[in-house]
């Protein structure tokens, strides 16, 4: 349990009718890859009986199991933060516990980073969830490839393997807000992708909602591109001289041609409140990079520990 050479990082929340269908394959699974490992789940602020599930598994398997126990809800990334952060493995594994990603394909993903890989993404090969999930995230990695230089093809799919190197980059790393494979991936001097099996959700409903997979995107833009703001200021110059040029063509057409006129008034009030939503926008992702400052600059911790589930050395 001192130096395991693996550590599996899996968050919970409100996951109580996945937890025994998770335990009844993930040790298995761990224990025929014949090597030291320890599981760390991170219970974060779960509202059911995840957290009295976990405590019995650890009463079940002290050798290789841990729980921390975060006081609230601190959201996915940041108790998979805490995780990185206590994990005591060479290599880091991080998991789903809704069973989507079999916990059987850990073995594949450390093979691959037994030829050398630092950091192994994975592809969800013929991936199980809804029509509207799989288009957002489609249009969620066209967006990404367009205004950043990550190249991520699946960058929802949870079960991905870190070197302990990049993991601790990525702990030295304060920033409060982050898309952590994302941030891997800038770390990585040989990353990989892989595919792996997908399954129907075992049990419950997804905590990602569309406004979460939204946040989500706008971490991941504004947290590592400021192409979204060099787009706006070129969108404003170009507007700004399409306008120039309607007034111009407007006076002479007044002076020159027609005359006064009270037609195109509705046109005008129609382009008017086309400039306005582009400033509306554009404030928004200003606010949007102004919002990540301020909560940088606050310093307040990223997430609190209630308590830490352990058998000490």
């Amino acid at each position: 349990m001192n130096t395991p050479a693996l550590s599996v990082v899996i968050p919970v929340y409100n996951e109580e009718q996945t937890l025994p269908l998770l335990f009844a394959r993930l040790y298995p699974a761990l224990d025929k890859l014949k090597l030291a490992y320890e599981i760390v789940f991170i219970n974060d602020g779960s509202g059911d009986r995840s957290a009295a599930l976990l405590r019995e598994q650890f009463e079940r398997r002290p050798d290789v199991t841990r729980v921390i126990l975060l006081h609230g809800n601190f959201g996915q990334h940041m108790a998979i933060m805490a995780g990185f952060e206590h994990s005591r493995g060479g290599r880091i594994v991080t998991l789903d516990a809704d069973l989507q990603n079999p916990p059987e394909e850990i073995g594949n993903l450390l093979a691959a980073m037994e030829r050398g890989h630092d950091y192994v993404g994975t592809i969800r090969r013929q991936r199980r969830d809804n029509a509207f999930r799989r288009w957002a995230s489609r249009a969620m990695n066209w967006m990404r490839e367009r205004i950043t230089r990550i190249h991520m093809t699946d960058q929802g799919c949870m079960l991905r393997a870190y070197d302990r190197r990049i993991v601790d980059a990525i702990l030295q790393s304060r920033e409060v807000n982050t898309f952590i494979p994302a941030l891997a991936y800038t770390y990585a001097a040989n990353p990989v992708e892989i595919e792996v099996a997908h399954e129907e959700r075992a049990a419950g409903t997804s905590k990602y909602s569309f406004y979460n997979l939204v946040r989500l995107n706008f971490d991941l833009v504004t947290g590592f591109s400021v192409v979204p703001l060099q787009m706006f200021s070129f969108a404003g110059i170009v507007i700004a001289m399409a306008s120039l040029l309607f007034v111009v063509y407007l006076a002479i057409r007044r002076l020159f041609l027609v005359g006064p006129e009270a037609e195109g008034v509705f046109t005008l009030f129609g382009i008017v409140f086309f400039l306005i939503g582009v400033v509306l926008f554009g404030l928004g992702l200003l606010g949007e990079y102004v919002g990540r400052i301020y909560l940088q600059v606050r310093e307040r911790p990223r997430y609190l520990i209630q308590a830490i589930l352990e058998r000490k050395p």
